[in-house]
């Protein structure tokens, strides 16, 4: 056993566990080196010359960026060692934009390295709860970071820095014309997404294996993602999914005495009902359907719809219900469309209202 009369290592006066006990830095005891540029207004100037000329740099860099956008054909190839043959355009905007990036975050860590304070400071611990005094000695901190950064001192350095950050949005901006640019003559997004390949007569098949579907087929409680018979012929001249995307359906079976309403009269056989795949929110593919309440979850941002009362949304951010297809049998028995959608599929935009 220890003797009580033994003094502990900090009543003896050891600073042995103070880092531990605390907080204590032993790097609070290096001494200081002053860096050329504090020592020499010349070096200081030219440290800030450099820091400046970057920001310039990547003004240019921006600039540059808007006259090949505009500029340079989408079509041009050129050569580049290392990489062969590249879209010229597609070359010069990354070009463009990664360098100007890169002087942005260059030009700020050289200013930090040369001209911002570089002593060590040592914050001791102290209580969660912070007393007036500490606030008050935070807003000093503060004043006093703002002083020594030099943002109001290097007039210079300040004012590119600002251009720099004011043009480089400018890029990220003018590429959004690239979204959807409409040929002369084509149709508009929203015209694109109100017709898909359903029409009247058109068999329903499985998804994956093609088989037509018979009502028999669905049990009551049952769900199947279906697709029109037609879709393999389409996506083989197309060469794309884009007639899928839009197409996609899921077909269940419930009890007719649960529906509660539909989009359209009858369009439901003998309790059978189809609506698209695709949620009318982001356009997430949905297939998550809960038997008992009759509810169709998108698995992205929890939209919930009601199937058995028109796929009207009752959760969630969509704000258009489920596009339901009208259905029907043909002479042999198999599952028909009666129609295309009558809605729109596919998420809200802008050209909607």
């Amino acid at each position: 056993m220890s003797d009580h009369n033994t003094p502990t290592s900090l009543e003896s006066g050891s600073h042995e566990n103070l880092p531990a006990r605390l907080g204590y830095s032993p790097l609070a005891d290096i001494e200081h080196k002053p860096r050329l540029t504090d020592t020499d207004p010349k070096a200081a100037r030219r440290a800030e010359r450099q820091v400046a000329t970057m920001f310039v740099l990547s003004i240019l860099l921006v600039i540059a960026f808007v006259a090949a956008y505009i500029g340079i054909d989408k079509s041009t190839i050129v050569y580049i060692p290392l990489f062969g043959e590249v879209g010229a355009l597609t070359f010069a905007l990354g070009l463009c934009m990664g360098l100007g990036v890169f002087l942005i975050g260059a030009g700020a860590i050289q200013w930090a390295k040369k001209l911002m304070p570089d002593t060590e400071v040592v914050a001791q611990r102290h209580e969660m709860a912070s007393p007036e005094e500490a606030t008050e000695e935070a807003e000093a901190n503060y004043q006093r970071g703002k002083t020594e950064s030099g943002f109001a001192q290097y007039k210079i350095i300040r004012r590119t820095l600002i251009g720099a950050l004011a043009l480089f949005p400018i890029p990220l901006v003018l590429m959004l014309r690239d979204l959807w640019v409409t040929p002369a003559g084509s149709p508009s997004p929203d015209a694109i997404l109100s017709k898909t390949l359903w029409k009247k007569g058109e068999r329903i098949v499985v998804d994956g294996t093609y088989v037509p579907v018979k009502a028999e087929d669905l049990p009551v409680g049952g769900l199947i993602s279906a697709v029109p018979a037609d879709l393999q012929e389409v996506e083989e001249v197309e060469g794309n999914l884009n007639a899928r995307a839009k197409a996609a359906i899921i077909v269940i079976r419930m009890d007719p005495s649960d529906i509660r309403s539909q989009q359209g009269d009858g369009w439901d056989y003998q309790g059978i009902l189809a609506y698209s795949k695709i949620c009318t929110h982001v356009g997430c593919p949905i297939a998550l359907y809960e038997q008992r309440t009759h509810h169709l979850l998108c698995p992205c941002h929890q939209s919930t719809f009601d199937l058995a009362d028109a796929g009207n949304v009752i959760f969630g951010p969509a704000a258009r219900r489920m596009p339901q297809l009208p259905i029907g049998v043909d002479a042999e028995g198999y599952l028909v469309a009666m129609s295309d959608f009558a809605e729109p599929i596919g998420p809200s935009f802008w050209e909607r209202g």
